[in-house]
């Protein structure tokens, strides 16, 4: 037993010296490997300013530059890395960890397929800013104000209030509307008038009465086209241009021009019809001989 023990300690401790010996015959190069990566995590550091300084000068989106210098950094930090295993000899566990690193990404990128598309669409979406926060868009049926834009996710605020998580992989890859970055926006009013009214006249008080809505845009003319002879008037569309900050404006331009146009037909005693439907009742009644 004592023997054994005495074994033990001995086998320690020339393991002990050996690991001594190693350490200090590779102190020269543990200390130039200290150094490596102490300087590439300071230059690290300065180039992740330099980056985000730039959004001061508002070359990229503040979301983009943030990206940006974080993947600068972490590639300038893995370098120093790799230089530093280098210079301990150790480059087989450099080899090692590059071919780990390519297993785990590909067994990560097919686990989260879905999570990394959205992760790369958010990037697309940062770099390119196809819309920005406070726009107005709308996505298949999802109409609303950006409110939050994340590299996984984009929030839109319907007009009711109702807060929706957008996946980026949409926002990117399918169709988009952005009311916002078109500073202006087509109104479209059908009215109908009857058969005995004057065309021309019409067409005429209805463009002068337009002109004076407030919050047209006057570098765009208004414009008047007769459509059809419809079963009981003969109907037209107006066509005005206005100035689109937010949803709310077009609904109170739109609602301002149909109160304009109803009163100036009213006024000049513009009729506009609606169906009439005349019902008969027959008569069961029969004369009896």
């Amino acid at each position: 037993m004592e023997k054994n023990i005495e074994n033990a300690t001995k086998l320690i401790i020339e393991r002990l010296d050996s690991w001594f010996e190693l350490i200090v015959k590779n102190l020269p190069n543990l200390i130039v490997a200290i150094i490596v990566i102490t300087l590439f995590v300071f230059i690290a550091k300065l180039v992740r300013r330099f980056t985000i300084s730039l959004s001061n000068k508002k070359i990229l989106s503040q979301t983009a530059t943030q990206l940006l210098a974080t993947t600068i950094y972490l590639i300038i930090v893995f370098l120093g890395i790799f230089i530093s295993l280098g210079v301990l000899n150790l480059d087989k566990t450099v080899t090692s960890l590059l071919a780990g690193a390519g297993v785990i990404g590909l067994a990560i990128g097919f686990a989260f397929q879905e999570i990394a598309a959205n992760f790369v669409s958010g990037v697309f979406i940062a770099i390119r800013q196809p819309y920005q926060i406070g726009d107005i868009v709308e996505i298949d049926d999802m109409y609303g104000e950006v409110s939050k834009i994340n590299l996984r996710t984009t929030s839109l605020v319907t007009f009711q209030g109702i807060e929706i998580f957008v996946p980026n992989k949409s926002m990117f890859t399918k169709p988009l509307k952005n009311y916002t970055t078109t500073p202006t926006r087509r109104l479209d009013i059908d009215v109908g008038i009857s058969y005995n009214d004057d065309l021309e006249f019409v067409e005429k008080l209805t463009t002068d009465t337009l002109s004076t809505l407030e919050g047209r845009t006057q570098e765009k003319p208004i414009e008047f086209f007769y459509k059809e002879f419809g079963a009981s008037s003969i109907n037209f569309e107006a066509r005005i241009w206005i100035n689109y900050p937010d949803d709310n404006n077009f609904m109170r331009t739109r609602h301002a021009a149909i109160i304009k146009i109803k009163k100036a037909f009213d006024k000049n005693n513009i009729s506009i019809p609606f169906p009439i439907r005349t019902i008969e009742m027959a008569d069961n009644k029969t004369d009896k001989v």
